[in-house]
């Protein structure tokens, strides 16, 4: 049987293992090691800042080794390292967003309802709301801004609401892509963690295999009959160029700014994450307790349980780019115009619902949906492969979007996954 390097684990590495193992040999290669939630709890937080004890990015990633913080000038990147890649570091979204790809004549409806047998979608959280989420959906109703429930991945009727959906569900509530993993094990696949891949090795124009930098010892090649790239909008395009194949420089990574004031009792820290959504179309709207920016940001200052915080997500201008060199990534004149507008609407919210203006303020500028630097176009809507690449390396994450979403895409890099691999087996099987 034909051997499948399939790099990452995440969104779309995990279904690329489940949908190619069993016409292929499948072997998973992930750069980083078990998922290991975040245990610190917020009381112990809230202690070490009334001691004068904050956070920095070092302390974060030393207590959270999953949650990868890279920064440019603009804003701090987050994505996730280790078994599950980001999805055990998301909000658990379900939200199918393939409009673009519907405009080049890529129908996924087969995707999706595969999808949706074999993840259960559940809005059943709504009926456990705090007062708070409750009160800032009717504010958002009574504006006319046609709020909607976050649809999730998993069965959230047993949502323990401890708030903790980004730092890893304690309760397993959430669906994050180790189980996709575990059964892709079952059949066969093989995994492997600590396997930074640093290239893919070319030889008469197809992929041989792939050049693995471990943590300890020699570089090691791993033969393969086709590679199929997962590692995420920051981490395929630097494998691709070390290989010798650049993406363009259309980096989108959907950056955040979240809006906090001090609201006694606002147990915010405790809802589930982005209970709903308001959509702008450039932006969305939604109840997020940003631990990033209360970790390190010294003005976020009041305790976990009493900060009423309020996240603004942006359709960036897809311009940057993530290389062997480094991530170069800023924000357009467009894009602070849009993000602007966005906080003056946010701010608006925030007031009705009781705040006072001048006790607003921002947290950090942070994005968490890197993708776009090898976009599909309309020319690849069957083939599904990019004529930069060989013809047996194909990419399966948010690399492959035209555009940024503005919105959380895990349920469709699913999708767009499925598709790859069927097309994989198809021709290379």
């Amino acid at each position: 049987m034909k051997r499948a390097i399939v790099i990452g684990s995440g969104a779309g590495g995990a279904t690329a293992a489940l949908e190619l193992q069993g016409a292929f040999d499948v072997m998973v290669l992930e750069a980083g090691r078990e998922f290991r939630r975040f245990k610190v709890k917020n009381r112990a937080l809230d202690r070490w800042k009334r001691l004068g004890i904050r956070l920095d990015v070092g302390w974060v990633q030393r207590l959270f080794p999953a949650m990868r913080i890279a920064r440019t000038e603009d804003m701090v990147l987050v994505s996730g390292k280790g078994l599950g890649g980001t999805t055990t570091v998301s909000a658990g979204n379900a939200l199918r967003l393939d409009d673009d790809f519907k405009a080049m004549g890529i129908n996924l409806d087969p995707e999706f309802e595969d999808v949706g047998r074999q993840i259960t979608v559940s809005s059943a959280h709504r009926d456990r709301w705090g007062p708070t989420a409750r009160r800032l959906y009717q504010v958002c109703e009574e504006m006319g801004l046609g709020p909607q429930v976050t649809p999730k991945l998993g069965d959230y009727s047993g949502c323990k609401h401890c708030g903790r959906c980004i730092l890893g569900c304690p309760y397993g509530v959430k669906w994050d892509s180790r189980a996709f993993l575990n059964v892709a094990q079952h059949r066969g696949a093989r995994l492997v963690t600590g396997a930074a891949v640093e290239r893919v090795v070319i030889r008469d124009g197809r992929a041989a295999g792939v050049e693995v930098r471990p943590r300890l010892g020699r570089r090691e090649f791993i033969p393969a009959d086709i590679v199929v790239l997962a590692a995420g909008g920051l981490g395929t395009p630097p494998v691709l160029e070390r290989s010798g194949i650049r993406g363009e420089p259309r980096l989108f990574v959907d950056p955040v700014l979240t809006l906090a004031a001090e609201w006694p009792g606002a147990r915010l820290d405790t809802e589930v994450t982005m209970p709903f959504i308001v959509d702008k179309g450039k932006y969305i709207i939604s109840p997020y307790f940003d631990f990033l920016s209360y970790f390190i940001d010294p003005r976020w200052r009041a305790p976990s349980r009493d900060i009423l915080s309020v996240m603004i997500k942006l359709a960036d201008e897809p311009a940057g780019e993530a290389g062997a060199k480094g991530i170069r990534k800023s924000l357009s004149p467009d894009d602070k115009t849009r993000l602007a507008e966005a906080v003056d609407l946010t701010t608006e919210i925030m007031v009705r619902t009781g705040v006072r203006k001048e006790r607003i303020l921002p947290g950090l500028v942070n994005a968490g949906h890197p993708g776009g630097m090898f976009p599909l176009t309309p020319d690849e809507k069957d083939t599904f492969h990019s004529p930069a690449l060989p013809p047996n390396v194909y990419i399966a994450d948010a690399s492959l979007f035209p555009d940024s979403l503005g919105k959380p895409p895990i349920l469709t890099i699913i999708a767009l996954a499925k598709r790859v691999s069927r097309v994989c087996r198809a021709r290379l099987a």
